[in-house]
């Protein structure tokens, strides 16, 4: 995970303020209910009135990629990093890991088991990619593109139980 001050740890939430752009993030523990916590935090950390038409493509978006890093990418022991990041036109969600493996986008058919997170990513998102990171793992983002310019002051969320 990328260094951070010893104060921020698992389910802790940091609030960075850019130029152009407003960030949040929190760290997450692999585990299966980071999933739910990590959906509640980025529906906390949005501007409601912004993005209430796409509240359910963004956390379904969410749900997707950190089910990813928990099942596939970050090994045992490593935190998974949800990074919400709003500027006026564009709301980027990157989920950092630290494992090696790169997802990849597959077409399953309507009898597979699994295979559908970066197909229903694929869909929804209006952009997604994959870049690398300096050191472990990766980072997984999607993008949704807004039509109008969002204010950029993201309250600082309660942590979730």
């Amino acid at each position: 995970m990328p260094s951070a001050p010893p104060s921020i740890g698992a389910d802790s939430t940091e609030r960075r303020s850019g130029r152009t752009d407003e960030k949040t993030e929190r760290r997450f523990n692999r585990a299966v209910k980071s999933v739910g916590k990590a959906r509640a935090f980025v529906r906390a950390a949005l501007p409601v009135d912004q993005f209430r038409h796409r509240i359910d493509d963004i956390t379904l978006c969410v749900s997707e990629l950190v089910t990813n890093a928990v099942r596939h990418g970050s090994p045992a022991g490593h935190l998974i990093l949800v990074r919400v990041v709003v500027n006026e036109m564009l709301l980027r969600i990157e989920v950092h890991d630290a494992g090696e493996n790169r997802p990849q986008l597959l077409s399953p058919t309507g009898d597979d088991q699994s295979g559908r997170g970066l197909f229903l990513v694929d869909a929804f998102a209006d952009d997604w990619g994959i870049t690398p990171r300096d050191g472990l793992g990766k980072v997984v983002w999607v993008t949704f593109k807004v039509s109008a310019p969002v204010s950029v002051a993201i309250p600082c969320p309660a942590d979730h139980p």
